[in-house]
Formats: structure tokens, C-alpha cells, sequence
């Protein structure tokens, strides 16, 4: 019996295949500052949700990926091994051009804005530098995502510094009161990025990160410069490390965590704003106590105070209010202080171990302190 054209798509009586669903499309994330602490690890979370990752990197006469080196195959090198879905573009917050161009190219979903001239102590001898990229660059960026072809979230990194001389706690309601260009730059970024969502109706939020520390955190910051200290004086490579104002309190967790709070916000029906802390706060000198004790160190053998380390205006107290991010995005630290410190000071005893090795062998100065 001949078939209709109707029926002729099932054949003999058997039903027709069910079409598989198309697999969702992949994201696509946009970070700057990509080579940073928080960029490496952003990186490391996205690529494990399934996104497609994008760098911005400045040029540079030395190689600074090295935060990124356990993710990136160099397909050259190893043409068999699968690449992770990671590319690195040249581009720059000062540059205006290269950032639109770098967004027509990408076309990401989620632009993460986190390049800046991030050294508070550094922003009084570069101000105009510092101003320019952290607070005029945001803005650069914010109107290349306005002009782009098609919508995207955006998120700005904050500071706590923005708080300033401002009373602990501090939360979103929390006035501004910056003591340094770096945070006066930052709170510009901010407002910039509140402007461009109330006047455009940009999906662009806002997280106020109090400090966060990881192995990852470059050397010349407080935490990072005592947990090198530390390895190195234990494995007799250096005896004495310089230091500035002990008294100072802040509230430390973990970078790792602190990404994840990132990535939340873009993922809200609804942008906004949000304080990102442990809320506990320590002082300089408990962390010198807590890293030295953990490795059997009494730190005021060891610890000169050096008024050269000392900022112009002091930032004495920071201790955040994050009652908003977890209500909102469900967050909380996993990360606590004395397991932090711990990560750090057991990585840079490791690292110190493999630098006695080259002094021992004459390879380096042992006087070459980081």
C-alpha cells in the first residue's frame, strides 16, 4: 500500500525520531586583568562552569602570565593535547580603540573589569597613572559595552579602600571617604558604573571586595611580603623583614572565594551593588603572629619598623558588612583567617625551599630578596 507524503516521513509504521535539543550555547566572559590574582582564579572558576574566557593583557618586554601558566597549553608544544577554551588578546584600559575592537571581536555575555593600578602605597607616587587606568579606564570600558552590538553584563572590582576613614562597619549604605588616588580612582570607577546602569540601563553591578589574599598575591602587599619573609627566613635565606604600620586592621579572606561572589552578581535577575567580606577583621601585627607562629617564628625577632613604609593618609580600620551578598547571592566565605595565612605561608616555604636551591648553587644572590 503506498504511503501519503504524510506518512512516508515515519516509514513502516514506526514512529518518527525525536529530534536531540540543541546543546545551550557556551558563555562567553571578557576579563581584564586577567593576569592578576583574582583574574587567575575568575578564570578557573568560569573554564569549570563550561565558559568560553577572554584576557586582556598589556603589552609587555617581560612574560607576566605566569598566574595563568597550569591553564594555558601552548598547542605548539603539545599539539595533542586538548586546549582549554582560553584565549589572551592585547588591549589596554588606556586605549579606547582596543577595548571596542576587543569587544566587537569577543562579543562576551560578561565583561569583568578588574585591571587597575591596584597598589595603594604606589598611587601616591603615580597618581595621574593610577587615575587613569583604574578610574577613566572603568569608563572607557563602560562605553565600549554601551556601544556594542549586543547586550552585556558588566561587573566593576571595588575596593574597600573607597571606605577609607569611614567607621567599621561597612556596608553598601556606608559613606565613601577615600585617603588615597588609588581608592579616590576606585570610588570614580564606581559611580561611573552606577551612572552608566541608572542613565543606559546597562545590567552593571558593583562589588565592594575587602582585601583578599591568596599564594597568588603579588609580592609587594603586607600579607604576601610576610609569608615570603617567613619561608625565607626559615630556610635561612634572609633574616630581618622591613615593614610600616602594624596596627592597622583589616578584614582578609580568601581570592579563591571571593571570585565566586563575582560571577553571582552577573547571574541575578536584577543588577546592583554589593560588599563582598569575612566580616572579621586583624591587624597587621595578628597576621605577623598568626604567619611567623605557624612556622615555629617569633615575627619581633624578626620584624623592622621602616617609616618609609608608612602612607601619607592611613587607612586605620576596615571591617566589612556582607549581609546583602548573602542574603542576595547566597554567599559566605569557606575560607577562614588562620586557614588562609596557613595556605600562604605553607606555599612560600615551598617556594623559598626551591630558591635555596638555586643559591646553594650559585645560580642566585642569596641578598636578592623579592
Amino acid at each position: 500500500m503506498a504511503h501519503s507524503n504524510g506518512d512516508a516521513a515515519a516509514g513502516d509504521g514506526e514512529p518518527a525520531p525525536v529530534p536531540r535539543p540543541l546543546a545551550p550555547a557556551r558563555k562567553v566572559a571578557l576579563i581584564t586583568g586577567i593576569t592578576g590574582q583574582d583574574g587567575s582564579y575568575l578564570t578557573e572558576l568560569l573554564l569549570s562552569k563550561g565558559y568560553e574566557v577572554h584576557g586582556l593583557i598589556r603589552r609587555s618586554s617581560n612574560f607576566n602570565t605566569q598566574r595563568l601558566d597550569h591553564i594555558y597549553h601552548d598547542p605548539h608544544a603539545v599539539p595533542s593535547s586538548p586546549r582549554p577554551p582560553m584565549r589572551l588578546h592585547y588591549a589596554d584600559l588606556s586605549d579606547s580603540s582596543s577595548l571596542r575592537r576587543a569587544l566587537d571581536a569577543i562579543a562576551p555575555d560578561e565583561v569583568y573589569n578588574l585591571a587597575a593600578q591596584s597598589h595603594v602605597a604606589v598611587s601616591f607616587e603615580i597618581p595621574d597613572y593610577t587615575a587613569d587606568v583604574t578610574a577613566t579606564g572603568a569608563l572607557r570600558l563602560l562605553e565600549a559595552v554601551r556601544l556594542a552590538r549586543k547586550p552585556m553584563r558588566y561587573y566593576q572590582a571595588g575596593s574597600s579602600e573607597m571606605f577609607g576613614s569611614t567607621p567599621p562597619p561597612q556596608s553598601e549604605d556606608t559613606p565613601f571617604h577615600p585617603r588615597s588616588p588609588y581608592a579616590a580612582a576606585k570610588v570614580a570607577a564606581h559611580w561611573y558604573t552606577v551612572n552608566y546602569r541608572e542613565a543606559y540601563g546597562l545590567f552593571a553591578c558593583n562589588g565592594v571586595l575587602f582585601n583578599h589574599e591568596s599564594p597568588r598575591r603579588g609580592e609587594n602587599f603586607v600579607t604576601r611580603k610576610i609569608t615570603r619573609a617567613v619561608g625565607r627566613i626559615k630556610v635561612g635565606l634572609q633574616t630581618k623583614v622591613f615593614l610600616g604600620n602594624l596596627s592597622a586592621a583589616r578584614d582578609w579572606g580568601f581570592a579563591g572565594d571571593y571570585v565566586e561572589a563575582m560571577w553571582l552578581m552577573l547571574q541575578q535577575d536584577q543588577p546592583g551593588d554589593y560588599v563582598v567580606a569575612t566580616e572579621e577583621s586583624h591587624t597587621v601585627e595578628e597576621f605577623l603572629q598568626a604567619a611567623f607562629g605557624y612556622a615555629g617564628l617569633n615575627w619581633k625577632d624578626h620584624v623592622v619598623i621602616d617609616k618609609k613604609y608608612f602612607r601619607p593618609a592611613e587607612v586605620d580600620s576596615l571591617k566589612g558588612d556582607s549581609t546583602k551578598a548573602r542574603r542576595e547571592l547566597k554567599w559566605k566565605p569557606k575560607v577562614g583567617f588562620q586557614q588562609l595565612v596557613e595556605m600562604m605561608v605553607d606555599h612560600d616555604i615551598e617556594l623559598a625551599k626551591k630558591e635555596k636551591v638555586l643559591v646553594d648553587a650559585g645560580y642566585r644572590d642569596p641578598k636578592q630578596q623579592p
